[in-house]
């Protein structure tokens, strides 16, 4: 398994001269697609096997405790009121309820009770297969990324090893998903990114001139699979948007650069006539992917604001009066969100969530039996310390490394770790509104990916010594077994067994910080 190289990709970019077939210089072969590991069976069987320790750590004791806990409440609730009526409903009033997140994630719980039942195994399972699919594509995206194998398994091992990553894995909430899907997106975005730059360089091979032409037009299916999962994040959670947003963005700037490294004398030009209709069809696909997701909601005549034109004296037109209707329903929504200033326990603001400033508490029992008269079982959700606190140190190296190398990977991992974190301190002094740790999230696949990007640093390529390289091979692998030990450290709190309050009270760290 090949340590990565962490060569320059994306830095100065050059024509297409000399070297290779159709002219093609060997640096500009290299940009457009350096080599794959040859390694591909061997991949597939460590990937296999770290989903299997991550199944099984996220499986065992899943159907403690039997209750709900925290927001499985409403989730888990509601998720048996879509199997029942096709939307969340009001039991009370025997009509729909109102609702502050979109459906799609609730249908996924759902799913898990219709297989399993209505129980606690049922309304966590599918957040199960959720974290272990992230798992997945968490490995073969890092493989991609860094051209190996060895740092692809890095990362999936963080991922899985992780406190918060493990928590959210085993509970009816819906983070989990949306996580999954935004992961799913952004790696679709990078193999349409490569499937772009192999195009153009069989475009060069095949003797074409970059300045006057460009490869023939293919169907971008990965693009469009990218804007499909990150239609369904959206119909999870409306954080979902700001990947959307940097999702357009990415696309059109790989494009760019992809046709500046060919040498077409016109790339940004060229990236926007050639892509925009591409993009529209993206932005299309993300709407209606959403809007599907309420399929139910449309469904039910009962459901929240179903009529509200009729319901306040207003035309009701076929179509544009359902749309409407649902365009109500989401200013009301969107109200319900801006307005969340109620002070809570767990609360928590962006600027604590790298330094686990406040983690969230979703079960406690102090009744339970253990060795001393005092005990404590407890699921927190927290981050493993070792990992999250190596998170700020890994993005000032993975900036450092892009601004000097001016390396895609960096920015990339830099702006998906952004995404997840840097809107919402906007909302922390424009609106002072609740929020908690867990809406960091999405970014940790892509911060497990800015850590594991600087133990690549560390490591050096095949062209480093050997003596760095076998240095570099010792931090890395002493960084995951720390990870290793203090999650396993820290288990009994993830996963509510009972201890005695002496062990729980020495794993809080940071004293009622974390109380």
């Amino acid at each position: 398994m090949p340590a990565t190289e962490l060569t320059v990709e994306s830095g100065p970019d050059q024509a297409a001269t000399a070297d290779g077939p159709g002219g093609v210089g060997a640096d500009v072969r290299r940009r457009l697609h350096p080599p794959m590991p040859s390694d591909r069976l061997v991949s597939w069987l460590v990937t296999a096997g770290i989903a299997a320790i991550a199944a099984t750590l996220r499986l065992i004791g899943l159907g403690f405790p039997k209750t709900k806990i925290f927001d499985e409440i409403y989730y888990a609730t509601d998720a048996h009121h879509l199997l029942q009526h096709g939307v969340e409903w009001d039991d009370k009033t025997n009509s729909g309820s109102f609702i502050a997140h979109p459906p799609l994630g609730k249908w996924i719980i759902g799913l898990g009770e219709q297989i399993f039942g209505y129980n606690a195994i049922g309304w966590r399972i599918t957040s199960v297969v959720a974290g272990v699919i992230a798992v997945v594509l968490v490995i073969r995206l890092g493989r991609r990324m860094f051209r190996s194998t060895l740092l692809g398994a890095v990362a999936g091992l963080l991922m899985t090893l992780d406190g918060m990553a493990f928590v959210s894995s085993r509970v009816g909430l819906l983070d989990i998903f949306l996580m999954l899907f935004v992961l799913a997106g952004f790696a679709c975005a990078v193999m349409d990114r490569e499937q772009t730059r192999r195009r153009w360089l069989a475009f060069l091979d095949d003797g074409g001139d970059p300045e006057h032409g460009r490869p023939r037009h293919g169907i971008p299916w990965w693009r469009l699979s990218g804007a499909a999962l990150l239609g369904c994040g959206m119909a999870v959670k409306w954080s979902a948007l700001w990947y959307i947003v940097l999702f357009v963005v990415l696309i059109y700037v790989w494009e760019a650069h992809t046709r500046r490294t060919a040498g077409a004398r016109h790339p940004w030009r060229d990236a926007l006539l050639d892509e925009f209709g591409w993009l529209l069809a993206s932005l299309a696909i993300f709407t209606v992917v959403y809007v599907a997701s309420w399929a139910g909601w449309f469904a039910n005549d009962h459901s929240w604001d179903r009529h509200w034109l009729r319901d306040h004296n207003h035309p009701e037109p076929p179509l544009i009066g359902s749309l409407y209707n649902l365009f109500q329903y989401h200013r009301d929504i969107l109200a319900f969100h801006t307005g969340l200033t109620t002070k809570h326990d767990y609360q928590s603001w962006p600027m604590q969530w790298l330094t686990l400033g406040r983690p969230v508490a979703y079960y406690y029992d102090g009744n339970g039996l253990c060795a001393a008269s005092q005990c404590s079982a407890e699921i927190l959700l927290l981050g493993t310390p070792v990992l999250w606190w190596a998170f700020i140190p890994a993005l000032v190296a993975v900036t450092w490394w892009s601004i000097a190398k001016r390396d895609w990977r960096g920015w990339f991992v830099l702006l998906t770790s952004a995404a997840g974190i840097l809107p919402w301190v906007y909302y922390e002094f424009s609106d002072h509104r609740t929020m908690f740790y867990f809406y960091a999230l999405p970014s940790e696949p892509f911060l497990v990916l800015a850590v594991t990007m600087a133990l690549g640093m560390i490591m050096g390529g095949p062209r480093a010594r050997p003596e760095r390289r076998l240095g570099g091979a010792l931090v890395a692998g002493g960084f995951v077994a720390l990870v290793a030990l203090c999650f396993l450290y820290f288990y009994p709190i993830y996963v509510g067994e009972t201890i005695t309050y002496s062990q729980w009270y020495a794993r809080m760290w940071l004293g009622n910080k974390w109380i």
